[in-house]
């Protein structure tokens, strides 16, 4: 039997310590105010202009930030202040922590929809499904050009759906009620998926041997989760919040729900299978791989068999799209930068990078079957894909916090920070 890891002692907290700790999260919220409440720019609001009133304003009025340079300044300060926090999490206390996360997911979720239109693409494949019918996967935006939704839908307009079915299933009744309703719903269904995570790690975090505070801080409290992903509503919030479920049922015995749990992750959006792998070979003993692989068997039929039902074969353009997602170049992806920095061609950079992530991949694999913490072995992959992918949001930074925040991993977690800075600048369009 695995011997559960106890928690690690408390040290003693000066006074001075605890008032630093209280000063840095005051601050953290203090500066998230107006992160949450920009101006109508649309640099900073896209589809806000003519839009502005008709129920995606958000509750804080026309905002307390007008400049995306300045935007971008306070994303970074809250970024410094994330990483005092996480220094002090110990002397915060979980119960503090959590309120504070509690409060700042709470103040993003009513904020207006920032810096991305992908909530309006989500709602737009929904319209295009329950009030055109037209099948999602086979028909883009730009087939409804006069639709609410749509018509605030730039980069994808012309791309059909490269989501889960079990998503775009969800949005078709939100899409019915209306474009505020669907968009406030999925800003709620963000935030809640957000919680919910962080909920999971800190559980997990006390099973592992990891503080608990200093665990939710770095998944709730990161500001590209709380500015991207709750005031963004991207639906990787559901996906990693499903697959963060899936790891927390094989870390307690129950490899068929862990299994069953990345398929539904997936059929969010495929990226929910980032996990599974090294699940699969970390799970022990060999009865407990059976039973995980049963699990996903029976999962991919049910949400195959719905897929069929609902949209046909068509289906599989999501996973086309996906894969033609790496032929586009991220400004501020790693290969981008390193391609600016250095004067040499993206390409080969592309390449190399490609090849050291199927070579540390393959290592990680190897580790994990020789007795490597899984958890940890996941939490490098999804990093790795990260970095070598051409193509990267700001985020993604998600797919990686929740096994890094549990990993015991402090390189992981090092590493997990400097990317978030890095990704900060991605996604503020600081040119006029």
């Amino acid at each position: 039997m695995e011997q559960r890891p106890t928690t690690p002692a408390r040290a003693v907290a000066t006074p001075r310590r605890r008032l630093a700790a209280r000063l840095a999260a005051a601050a953290l919220v203090a500066v998230s105010v107006p992160l949450a409440a920009p101006s109508p720019d649309p640099r900073l609001v896209p589809g806000g202009g003519e839009g502005w009133a008709d129920g995606v304003a958000g509750l804080l009025g026309y905002g307390l930030v007008s400049r995306p340079a300045a935007y971008l300044c306070l994303l970074w300060l809250a970024i410094a202040l994330w990483i005092a926090v996480l220094l002090l999490a110990r002397e915060l206390g979980l119960r503090l922590v959590a309120t504070t996360a509690g409060a700042l997911i709470v103040l993003f979720a009513l904020a207006p929809p920032l810096l991305s239109l992908d909530v309006f693409s989500y709602i737009s494949y929904g319209r295009l499904g329950v009030e055109h019918g037209l099948n999602p996967y086979q028909h883009a935006p730009a087939a409804i050009p006069g639709d609410a939704a749509a018509s605030r839908v730039v980069d994808y307009r012309e791309a059909v759906s490269v989501y889960g079915p079990v998503f775009t299933l969800l949005s078709y009744p939100l899409a019915a009620a209306g474009v505020p309703f669907a968009l406030w719903s999925l800003k709620a269904i963000a935030a809640a998926a957000i919680a919910a995570t962080a909920g999971i790690v800190a559980r997990l975090a006390r099973r592992r041997g990891v503080d608990p505070a200093a665990a939710t801080a770095f998944v709730a409290l990161n500001p590209l989760v709380l500015v991207h992903l709750v005031g963004g509503a991207h639906n990787d919030a559901l996906m990693v919040a499903i697959a963060t479920a899936a790891v927390a049922a094989a870390l307690t015995s129950r490899p068929a729900l862990a299994g069953a749990g990345f398929v539904l992750a997936a059929a969010v959006k495929v990226s929910g299978l980032l996990y599974a792998p090294f699940a699969l070979l970390g799970a022990a003993p060999a009865r407990s791989r059976a039973r995980m692989l049963a699990g996903a068997a029976l999962g991919a039929a049910l949400a195959g068999a719905i897929s069929l039902a609902a949209f046909g074969p068509a289906i599989d353009a999501a996973l086309t799209v996906a894969g033609e997602n790496q032929d586009r170049i991220s400004r501020w992806s790693v290969a981008a930068t390193a391609a600016r920095v250095s004067g040499i061609d993206v390409d080969p950079i592309r390449t190399l990078l490609a090849i050291g992530l199927a070579v540390a991949l393959a290592g990680l694999a190897v580790a994990v079957a020789r007795g490597l913490d899984w958890v940890r072995a996941a939490g490098w992959a999804a990093l790795g894909v990260l970095v070598a992918s051409a193509y990267i949001v700001p985020w993604y930074v998600l797919w990686v916090l929740p096994p890094a925040a549990i990993s015991r991993d402090r390189a992981l977690i090092g590493a997990t920070i400097l990317l978030t800075a890095f990704q900060a600048v991605n996604g503020v369009a600081v040119s006029p």
